[in-house]
This record gives C-alpha cells, sequence and structure tokens, in this order.
C-alpha cells in the first residue's frame, strides 16, 4: 500500500512537471477512445437494425413457390406446371424432421373490396394457419389476438388486419370487435398487426394485407391449390440442405426432376443471415481497427511522455537501485504510472462517448443506419483494445527504466 501511495506521489509530481505534455498526451487517449467507443458502437447499431428490418419479413425462413419443369424426368416434358395444397404441408412436415415449422398459404391479390361504411380498399387477402405469425413476425397489437386453431377448425370468419389498412378502414378508433365486409361476407376483427418495419415482401406489405384461417378462405374462395408454402428449418444455417431435401421430397411426389429448381422455387431469405454474419464481422473489424489506430496514436504520445519521465528520473532510479530495489519494482513503478495516464484518458472519453451515443440516440436515423448502441460489446471490445495499448506504451519505458545500469544513474 505504502508503495502504491509512493507511485501516486510521485506520479503526481510528474503531471505537475510536465502540464502541457500531460493534457496532450491523455487528450489523445480520449480522443482515441471516444472514436473507438462511437464507431463500434455504430457498427453494432448498423448490425442490429440491418437484421430487424430484414427479419420484418420473417426470421430464417424459406417461402417456397410452384412453378413449371424445366427438365424432361421419367417420361414427362418440360413446361409441366407444379401445384401446391395443404396434404404436402402434412407430407413434409412428417418426411423431414430438419423442418421446425411450416405453414401454407392462400393468396387472393386484391380481388374482393374490403369495406367498413364508406371506405373501401382492395388489400391481399391471406389464408393461413396460426403457426404462420410466428413464422411471419405477424404481431398483434395490445388488445387483440392473432388466428388460432380454433379458428382454423370451425372456419370461422374472423380476420387479422394489417396496421394500414387499419389506419384506412378505422382512422384513429378502436378496430377489434368491429365487423368488416369482404366482398359480401362479414368478418369480426380480431387483431390489428403492430407497425413494423419490412424492406423486403413476395406480394405486398404485411401492413397493407389482412388475414383469414386458411379453411375459411378455402372456403369462400373455392380453391384448394395453395399460392406458396412457408417453412422454417431447425438449424437456419443448413437452411440450404433443408431446401434441397424439400424439393427432393416434392420430386418423389410430384415426379420431377429433383435437381429442377424452375419446378420449385424457393426463396432461402437465411441466405441473408449467413451473408450478414461475416458483413457485419469484417465491418465491425474494420470500423474496430480505425478506431484503434486513432487511439494507437494517443498510445504513442503516452510511451513518449513517460520516456521523459524515465530520462529526468535516471538519477532517482540510480538511488532506488543502489538501496535495493529490485528491477520488477522499478518496472511497476512505470507500468502503474503509464495505466494512470490510460486510465484517466479512458474514463474521460468514455464518459463523453457515452453522452454522445445518447445524444445520437434522440436522432431520427433509426431506419436508415440504425443508432449506435453502447453495450456490453462495445465496451468488452474498447476494454480490450485499451489494455493492450496500454501494455505497448508501457512496456519499452518500463524496460527501459528497470534495465538502467546503477553506475551510470548515480554519475548523472
Amino acid at each position: 500500500m505504502h508503495t502504491l501511495f509512493s507511485i501516486i506521489a510521485e506520479f503526481t509530481a510528474d503531471l505537475r512537471a510536465q502540464k502541457l505534455r500531460v493534457f496532450l498526451t491523455t487528450f489523445g487517449i480520449v480522443w482515441g477512445t471516444v472514436a473507438l467507443i462511437v464507431l463500434v458502437a455504430f457498427g453494432m447499431g448498423f448490425k442490429k437494425q440491418t437484421s430487424a428490418n430484414m427479419h420484418g419479413l420473417g426470421e430464417s425462413i424459406s417461402i417456397m413457390f410452384p412453378g413449371r419443369t424445366a427438365k424432361a424426368f421419367a417420361g414427362f416434358g418440360t413446361g409441366r406446371g407444379m401445384n401446391f395444397t395443404e396434404e404436402d404441408v402434412t407430407y413434409l412436415s412428417a418426411r423431414l424432421p430438419e423442418i421446425r415449422e411450416i405453414s401454407p398459404e392462400y393468396m387472393n391479390n386484391g380481388q374482393l373490396p374490403v369495406r367498413v361504411g364508406e371506405n373501401i380498399l382492395s388489400p391481399v387477402v391471406t389464408g393461413i394457419i396460426p403457426i404462420y405469425g410466428d413464422m411471419r413476425n405477424i404481431i398483434p397489437e395490445a388488445g387483440g389476438r392473432f388466428i388460432n386453431d380454433n379458428d382454423v377448425a370451425q372456419r370461422r370468419r374472423v380476420v387479422v388486419i394489417g396496421n394500414k389498412v387499419k389506419e384506412f378502414l378505422f382512422g384513429q378508433t378502436d378496430a377489434v370487435g368491429r365487423t368488416i365486409l369482404v366482398g359480401s361476407t362479414p368478418f369480426t376483427v380480431i387483431g390489428v398487426m403492430m407497425k413494423k418495419t419490412q424492406p423486403s415482401s413476395y406480394n405486398s406489405r404485411d401492413q397493407d394485407r389482412i388475414f383469414i384461417p386458411a379453411s375459411t378462405f378455402s372456403a369462400l374462395f373455392g380453391v384448394t391449390y395453395l399460392s406458396n408454402i412457408i417453412f422454417r428449418p431447425k438449424d437456419p444455417m443448413q437452411s440450404e440442405e433443408a431446401g434441397t431435401h424439400v424439393r427432393e421430397a416434392l420430386a418423389a411426389k410430384y415426379k420431377f426432376d429433383p435437381t429442377d429448381k424452375d419446378a420449385v422455387f424457393i426463396w432461402d431469405t437465411a441466405e441473408f443471415d449467413k451473408f450478414s454474419v461475416s458483413f457485419f464481422l469484417a465491418l465491425n473489424i474494420f470500423l474496430g481497427i480505425i478506431g484503434g489506430f486513432t487511439l494507437g496514436v494517443g498510445g504513442i504520445g503516452v510511451a513518449n511522455i513517460m520516456f521523459v519521465v524515465v530520462q529526468e528520473r535516471i538519477k532517482e532510479i540510480g538511488i532506488k537501485r543502489a538501496v535495493g530495489a529490485r528491477r520488477s519494482t522499478i518496472m511497476w513503478q512505470f507500468f502503474t504510472e503509464t495505466f494512470f495516464i490510460m486510465g484517466i484518458g479512458s474514463v474521460i472519453g468514455f464518459t463523453i462517448a457515452f453522452a454522445i451515443i445518447q445524444v445520437l440516440q434522440m436522432i431520427p436515423i433509426k431506419e436508415y443506419v440504425g443508432i449506435p448502441e453502447f453495450s456490453f460489446e462495445v465496451a468488452f471490445i474498447a476494454m480490450g483494445v485499451l489494455t493492450t495499448i496500454g501494455l505497448a506504451a508501457g512496456l519499452l519505458p518500463a524496460r527501459r527504466a528497470a534495465n538502467l545500469d546503477v553506475i551510470e544513474c548515480l554519475r548523472v
């Protein structure tokens, strides 16, 4: 404890003797810390927002559309149309254990008007089952609910409407429990979709759709063929293999070449997740390197001032060594002083960076580049870089001080 107090006292004396140099050095650490934290925080925020935007469509789902054969197979020519039914959903679910969730989807592309009083529009009417809501991130607002198993089993005339549909039909009034006409058929609104970011879709945005039970859709429109099938694999990183197995299973049932991607087209949204893992890792490393270089300049300043301190205290070092101080003690003293400077600069830098991030969170840029966030991950990266630079900045001056010749020091 006495040694620590002595180091602090000597460090304070050095600060007073080299005020301007210490200020400029500390400023370099502050500036580097701020740059590192804000850049990495921006990278993390951008990653989070991009992921949220993409997952507005659904997280790690694959959307499968029927097409036409492009390859002759088993005596069948090309151009044969494929059609999916709800039986195919059951077939795939039972046959492929790698599929975690699967749902049919019927769609009617604005062929029926939807009306409340004088307000009329023609949204996409979608027939689905309960698991569809989880797969496609369609979450009802408070006070409402999504379609359940009883709705499907009893072919109930209930509907969940997109938030934009709700605004057009009902304005600012509550929609849950109200009645809308789909064509001439009355439906009870049981839920309104919570607003979400959805930059992509395969027909129309969910905010502009209405959702009814699949059984009700089939009875209302008299159709048996699905528009598409949605499935989610148990392991998103194996989504490509799952898609291949799905196509092979359907090929065995409908007698087409299992390599014929035109017969069954699969949009694998998990491919973006795989790409984003590598992309954002590279981006955050790049931003960390830029911030690290900026902080490294400050570290060079710290090393420089510590070399000056060693030079100015050569005689003091000689006396300490002459009375029995070990090399490790001298080395520890200068290492400690280096980390005092790094510590002061980093604490100030952390505080300023945190304040900047809080201010940036108030600026409406979330939908474009996300908002920077001060997370544990960001703090961990910053502390790792600071510690590395502190060790590098303190090592050479500390070793030089510890390796000084006692006789030469006393001659000064």
